[in-house]
């Protein structure tokens, strides 16, 4: 059933009194993950002159005009007063309009579609308050508008209830390695070390060059460097690739059951996870492939290990000050760790193992429920 839209401008009013006084009111950023947070700002910007700042009350809105994007707005919960950039633009709503409403829209997949359709082709694609204003909401009534937050954030309560109990076993691995094995590169347990070229079959680079993609189901698929979380692939997002783009991109080898995606470039560098399916896949762009010895190196172990603060910081000395930091596959070969005897590593993995089969119920739990608030999001506005 089509739904009946309204304009936000009938409905928001822009904000811009600022901080003239200088008082010492606390700073504020918006980013897509946080919403209003205080972590961006250090000593020095707290003490700098902030007359120029704009004052963002309780309830009000506020975005940074070249951000909002990609996700970055939100409704100021924090306290009486907040400040920001001069950047951003500052709105309230009338009582006509929830604020959580809003943000739901706002972050929606047709909201997004709306902001870049409007913003398109301005300075930096930056979206103005009269192109706010522009854009169409689903008209409803207070009541229905709270009855569509509450079940929406019913459903946010349930999917970072999930998150948090796969966080809590992923801590749970991390601090089961740290009990058996210590710091895999400091070393304070004495174990014997050797080089990761003497611990693998293989470590080998990805093809340099993008993959052609296809949206048929080919039965050949290719890791995208986005889709590689510590220890774990997220194949539900993987995407297809032609027989010929496949065969291409497995000749330096064939990614195996059991072998270490290594992501090796970029903004998410440093992150290994093991390919737990047996299937037809080749690596993407920015990323490495090792192939544990198994009579030395027991794959979980090497996950673990390689996702580790102390194996990153020291897979990238030697880069600091680069523009794009990435890490060789030449260093990874040459790279010494330590490799305790392969019967208390498989010791380890089954431990592993143990948890994945705990970790399956909740991420089914996981995605349900965030398959249902996608789902609702785009009934109730798109």
């Amino acid at each position: 059933m089509k739904q009946n839209r309204v304009l936000l401008g009938e409905y928001v009013t822009e904000y811009s009194v600022k901080n003239k006084a200088n008082e010492d009111i606390p700073v504020y950023s918006v980013t897509n993950s946080q919403g209003f947070c205080t972590e961006y700002f250090d000593k020095e910007v707290a003490s700098k002159d902030k007359t120029t700042y704009k004052i963002v009350p309780r309830g009000y809105f506020a975005y940074n005009p070249s951000r909002i994007n990609v996700g970055s707005v939100d409704w100021q919960k924090s306290a009486d007063r907040v400040i920001v950039s001069p950047l951003y633009n500052v709105f309230s709503v009338s009582d006509e309009l929830d604020q959580q409403y809003l943000f739901y829209f706002l972050k929606s997949d047709i909201g997004r579609q709306m902001i870049k359709a409007k913003s398109s082709g301005s300075v930096r694609d930056n979206l103005k308050m009269d192109m706010l204003k522009e854009m169409t909401i689903p008209k409803r009534t207070l009541q229905e508008q709270k009855e569509c937050v509450a079940i929406l954030d019913k459903l946010k309560r349930i999917i970072s209830l999930q998150e948090e109990k796969i966080e809590k076993y992923d801590k749970l691995v991390k601090a089961r390695f740290v009990e058996m094995f210590g710091d895999p590169v400091a070393n304070e347990m004495g174990w014997d070390t050797l080089p990761l070229e003497n611990a693998c079959k293989a470590i080998v680079d990805c093809p340099h060059s993008t993959p052609s993609y296809t949206k048929e189901d080919t039965g050949f698929r290719c890791i995208r460097t986005s889709i590689v979380k510590k220890n774990r692939i997220l194949w539900d997002e993987i995407e297809y690739i032609p027989e010929d783009e496949y065969v291409k991109r497995i000749q330096r080898k064939k990614p195996d059951v059991g072998d270490i995606v290594y992501t090796r470039e970029g903004a998410i560098l440093g992150i290994a996870a093991i390919i737990d399916r047996n299937c037809n896949v080749a690596l993407g762009q920015r990323s490495m492939l090792l192939s544990p010895n198994i009579d030395k190196c027991a794959s979980e172990f090497l996950c673990v290990a390689m996702n580790s603060d102390s194996f990153l910081d020291n897979a990238l000395k030697g880069v600091s000050g680069s523009a794009s930091p990435h890490i060789n596959v030449g260093d990874i070969k040459a790279f010494r760790m330590i490799m305790p005897p392969i019967e208390l590593q498989n010791q380890f993995s089954d431990f592993t193992q143990a948890i994945d089969k705990s970790k399956v119920a909740v991420q089914k739990a996981l995605d349900k429920a965030q398959l249902l608030f996608d789902s609702l999001m785009q009934q109730y506005f798109g």
